[in-house]
């Protein structure tokens, strides 16, 4: 039995080579690349994170660190405050026992205060932001797409918002709500000045995301693929849901994320205007106030909120511009 040669090959005829299939990413690995790319937008999730990562460890990290923000050390410990209410330890009592020193008169840790101040500045900003978020969407959508009446009402009413003197009305409506709901002999419930907070934040936050829906929603609406919907009987309903709110995700997510830090500086401005949270809760605006009643004899105490709020802020707003450059790149500058 004999075995076949092999066929003798030439050089015209090498191996085929089969080319690597190329394989596409999907919108959201093109944006989480870009993002990745951005080295400030990086730096500044890191800081935001951790911001956020001490917001909901700060019993634990009370605990550690052996102090909470309420204890009046101060007056508690003889030798910590002299007899004018000011720390005796030179840069505001700052020490190996408080890190940050002590709040002056009442002798309370400002480390703990402001990690607790954290907490409660991006609680309220958060709650907020999330029903400011749905209101804008819902209103945005419905004046974008109902058209006519309802969206010259719609409109008018977004413009009266965004005209009105917020800060105003929150200062004048803040000691309404506690007379109408606290008798004069009682103290301010901590939850109904949260709400208040909460409620009158919104009220006046949504218009700007609703403004900018409405005119999102005027130009998709006109779309082939609106029409297309439209032609196969969608209902309006699967017309939101399914067409409009996936073109929309992008600009509902960048201004969410720009919308937070405005709001934990609002509450922290409010506080500081003294109708915002109240004692004994932890504040980085109370904090501010404080300072600035100290400032002359102790301005270690109001460093350190300032430095820490303005470090967040920062870090939000640009990495709120990061987002904003990884889903659409064509709007860098």
């Amino acid at each position: 039995m004999t075995i076949p040669a092999p066929a003798a090959t030439t050089a015209d005829e090498a191996p085929v080579v089969k080319a690597p299939e190329t394989v596409g990413r999907s919108p959201g690995q093109l944006m989480w690349l870009r993002f990745r790319r951005d080295r400030t937008g990086v730096a500044s999730a890191i800081v935001v994170i951790f911001f956020i990562l001490v917001a909901i460890l700060a019993p634990v990290i009370s605990w550690l660190y052996g102090k909470d923000p309420y204890t009046l050390y101060g007056q508690d410990t003889p030798g910590l405050l002299n007899d004018f209410g000011y720390p005796i330890a030179p840069n505001g009592g700052i020490s190996s026992q408080f890190w940050f020193g002590i709040e002056p008169n009442l002798g309370r840790d400002v480390f703990t205060q402001l990690v607790y101040g954290i907490r409660t500045s991006l609680l309220i900003a958060l709650v907020t932001t999330i029903l400011t978020t749905l209101i804008g969407i819902v209103i945005g959508i419905v004046a974008g797409y109902a058209g006519g009446k309802t969206d010259y009402f719609i409109g008018r009413v977004i413009d009266t918002v965004l005209s009105f003197p917020s800060v105003l009305f929150i200062i004048a409506f803040m000691p309404v709500v506690e007379n109408l709901f606290v008798s004069a002999d009682e103290e301010t419930p901590v939850w109904l000045r949260a709400v208040t907070l909460v409620l009158v934040l919104t009220l006046f936050g949504w218009a700007g995301l609703a403004r900018l829906l409405r005119g999102q929603v005027l130009t998709l609406r006109e779309r082939e693929f609106i029409e297309a919907a439209r032609v196969t009987g969608a209902s309006p309903a699967r017309i939101v849901f399914k067409e409009l709110l996936p073109n929309l995700w992008t600009p509902i997510l960048i201004q969410a994320t720009l919308l937070l830090p405005a709001l934990v500086t609002a509450e922290a401005a409010l506080s500081f205007l003294g109708v915002g949270m109240i004692e004994p809760i932890p504040d980085w605006g109370r904090m501010f106030r404080r300072g600035t009643e100290v400032y002359t004899n102790d301005i270690t105490y109001l460093i350190f909120p300032g430095v820490a709020l303005v470090i967040f802020v920062i870090a939000f707003n640009l990495l709120g511009d990061s987002v904003r450059d990884a889903f659409d790149p064509k709007l860098k500058r």
